[in-house]
């Protein structure tokens, strides 16, 4: 399977502007033989656009969400996105899988907000979704959700072998995707894929260095600042050497620590 993942400036409230590079490059995904494409954390309407969260946020199966899955069918590439979800009077960061017949895969709400601007934004999310994708179990997690172990964790022991993140990173907190992500991956033997703006939105300078990462800690593909669509067979992943993978999940031991008196 071929795995596209988008680097690229924020609509920042440009709903058609955005809709038409999602178009662009999920087309241009579908030409390189991707059969998915991940973008990066609110690109609907646009992470750093607070104002914007609750009156633009739309339900799943509203006109974004219908969009979405009619440009997926229409490329023959899927997508991961990240979008503001109304739902129950309250509003969510959330992230939605179609497949490159427009159906829906997987509908995720982000566990751990990140900072005073989301939690005023959002309500929590509280429970992961994971779905096959061409033989892969996969899961998604947004932006903030990959730096806690415990949740790679929990989805390896379910058997999730490939994680979609569209995240949110701001420049000087590079060491996340060049760091953070490879021992994610790792650790719990995971494929991740960390999807990140480039530029600015409003006061937000945004880092880049978008990753696809294997379970070996290994490189894919990776974006510098700059915008860019990376495109990285994953067919690789079944060929490395099992010795060389980690074995934390298996050999952890729990200590339970005790007072001493």
């Amino acid at each position: 399977m071929k795995l596209a993942l988008y680097q690229g400036p924020a609509a920042s409230g440009d709903i058609e502007a955005g809709f038409a590079r999602i178009e662009s490059q999920l087309s241009a995904a579908s030409r390189a033989g991707a059969s998915m494409a991940v973008f990066p954390e609110v690109f609907l309407p646009g992470y750093n656009r607070p104002d914007l969260h609750k009156s633009l946020a739309q339900p799943l199966g509203g006109d974004w969400t219908r969009r979405l899955a009619a440009l997926a069918r229409t490329t023959g590439c899927g997508i991961t996105i990240g979008w503001a979800e109304a739902a129950n009077g309250t509003v969510y960061n959330a992230a939605t899988c179609f497949d490159g017949r427009g159906e829906l895969l997987g509908h995720y709400r982000k566990i751990q907000l990140f900072g005073p601007m989301e939690r005023a934004s959002y309500s929590y999310g509280n429970s992961y979704t994971m779905f096959d994708l061409n033989g892969h179990k996969a899961a998604l997690l947004i932006c903030y959700d990959i730096e806690f172990p415990q949740h790679c964790a929990a989805l390896a022991a379910q058997g999730v072998t490939l994680v979609l993140v569209p995240t949110a990173n701001p420049k000087g907190y590079e060491h996340v995707s060049d760091v953070l992500v490879p021992a994610r991956a790792s650790e719990m033997r995971l494929t991740i894929a960390y999807a990140n703006y480039c530029g600015c939105e409003g006061d937000l300078s945004y880092g880049g260095h978008s990753v696809i990462v294997g379970p070996d800690a290994r490189t894919l593909a990776f974006a510098g600042h700059g915008e860019a669509l990376l495109v990285a067979d994953l067919a690789p992943v079944n060929e490395i050497a099992p010795e060389i993978l980690s074995l934390q999940r298996l050999d952890y031991r729990e200590v339970r620590t005790t007072d001493e008196t």
